[in-house]
């Protein structure tokens, strides 16, 4: 009988780093217990017990994909990282440095060797070297380089010329080309030849005798045609191409948008030259959104979890020192009126949450203008009328929260004018977060500015400012 895993990815990712955490821990409780002891040829004794202990993790190692060690390698502390790393399969270091976060590439890195470096670096196909080969020294990518034969040279030449985050970087060179010319029996034949197809093989491409991209045949549609019909019979052509120079983010929207699992990469006459991989295009989309995230929180990059205290404070440092300024102005505010907040002390409890939810809205506004910015879907003649529509939601939003919100502060401290300063200055804060939560981030996208880099900081401040001085400002003109 076959016991079926019930547990989801994420649960086993979870049980399997527990488990080398256990072994980690139970290795060095156990040598430093042999270390205490005084016995004859203690060194000899101890040698063997860290031997033996490491040989359970190793074993354990070697049951895991890559991915999940790289997952394991970047829950885990600098020592513990670098003792599990010392215990992987050579063979599979440089597929697991491609998993791996950047943070935590470069500190194992910095571990290895040269002679290390390159062994693994070997391992790899020449588009996945180029994604490798910005983080590995010089000297070691012109090593790898000198065994290649010359057309994975080439490919590897041509992946480097081209910018990070460009299709020609992440382009796939394994792939099947066939004639239009021939019959489907005749492409069965010469598929039987390979030892294995290359991975995500859903489609064949078709190119003339100067390589021309003409149209592709997916295996789908080749494994039920007539074998004695011609390729250009039963072939598509129209196809779903890439140039190398365009952008892998929007290349990865359209595999999204088309349900892509390869499309060719093309130059400028038409030459097929590599394909793109649904695979890379995950990588880019989560990749993307996490950039996305970190940007909005106003980190510069993605952080090892466990750096070095100086690394994490660089990477934070220049939005803290922003909002210290934005909080220093809001504090001027408040300071603006402090007679005011003496008179009537309510002010200093209700202020905090007029600015709580426009900061909140505000945050809600900026998020949906990112992503439609970042998806090609707003363009820059929209934004009037988008900013219209989020005035309409922010007025609604106002009165009725507002309303509620005014109506507690008129039943606690019994003053029914505090409620309408309280309505008031509630719906014209959502206002001011639904002007400042369009005008952002269009604002960066016009001047070439990431439009999501520190967009979280900058309208928390814009409301909280603002927030401070609508509810202060309207008490102190109708109140007192």
């Amino acid at each position: 009988m076959t016991v079926i895993d019930k547990k989801q990815p994420t649960d086993r990712l979870q049980d399997n780093l527990s488990q080398v955490q256990r072994l980690i821990e139970r290795q060095r409780l156990v040598e430093d217990l042999v270390h205490r002891q005084d016995m004859p040829k203690h060194d000899l004794v101890e040698s063997l017990v860290h031997k033996q202990n490491l040989v359970e993790l190793e074993h354990k190692l070697e049951s895991l994909h890559p991915a999940d060690i790289a997952y394991i390698l970047e829950a885990l502390p600098l020592d513990d990282r670098l003792l599990v790393w010392d215990l992987v399969d050579s063979e599979d270091e440089g597929e697991i440095l491609l998993e791996v976060s950047d943070a935590v590439r470069e500190s194992l890195i910095e571990s290895m060797e040269q002679h290390e470096l390159v062994a693994a670096a070997e391992q790899l196909d020449a588009d996945d070297l180029a994604d490798l080969a910005p983080d590995l020294p010089r000297q070691v990518v012109y090593e790898v380089m000198g065994g290649l034969d010359e057309e994975e040279r080439q490919q590897l030449q041509s992946a480097l010329s081209y910018e990070e985050g460009q299709v020609g970087a992440l382009m796939d060179y394994e792939l099947v080309k066939i004639r239009p010319d021939v019959s489907c029996e005749v492409v069965l034949r010469y598929l039987r030849r390979f030892d294995e197809l290359p991975s995500q093989t859903d489609k064949i491409f078709v190119v003339d005798e100067d390589g021309v991209l003409k149209g592709v045949l997916p295996v789908r549609r080749l494994l039920v045609s007539d074998p004695e019909r011609l390729v250009e019979e039963v072939m598509a052509t129209e196809v779903v191409s890439f140039h190398p120079d365009e952008d892998a983010a929007d290349a990865a929207l359209a595999f999204e948008r088309y349900d892509l699992v390869t499309a060719p990469v093309v130059d400028e006459h038409g030459v097929l030259i590599g394909r793109l991989t649904v695979d890379e295009m995950v990588d880019v989309i989560r990749e993307e959104s996490e950039t996305e995230a970190l940007n909005l929180a106003g980190l510069k990059e993605e952080e090892d979890l466990f750096a070095p205290v100086i690394d994490s404070v660089k990477n934070r440092w220049s939005w803290l020192a922003i909002n210290l300024c934005t909080a220093f102005v809001a504090s001027r505010v408040i300071g603006a009126f402090e007679g005011s907040i003496e008179k009537l002390v309510a002010l200093a409890a209700l202020m905090p949450i007029v600015a709580g939810i426009g900061g909140n809205s505000g945050n809600q506004t900026i998020t949906m203008i990112v992503r439609a910015l970042a998806m090609g879907q707003l363009q820059p003649g929209q934004a009037q009328r988008l900013w219209r529509k989020e005035l309409g939601v922010s007025v609604i939003n106002g009165l009725v929260w507002g309303g509620m919100l005014g109506l507690l502060a008129w039943l606690m401290y019994g003053n029914f004018s505090l409620g309408l300063v309280m309505l008031a200055a509630t719906t014209l804060n959502l206002m001011l977060a639904a002007t400042m939560g369009v005008l952002i981030p269009t604002m960066m996208e016009r001047f070439g500015k990431d439009p999501a880099v520190g967009s979280s900081v900058l309208i928390t401040a814009c409301t909280d400012s603002g927030g401070f001085f609508i509810f202060l400002g309207l008490a102190s003109l109708f109140l007192l």
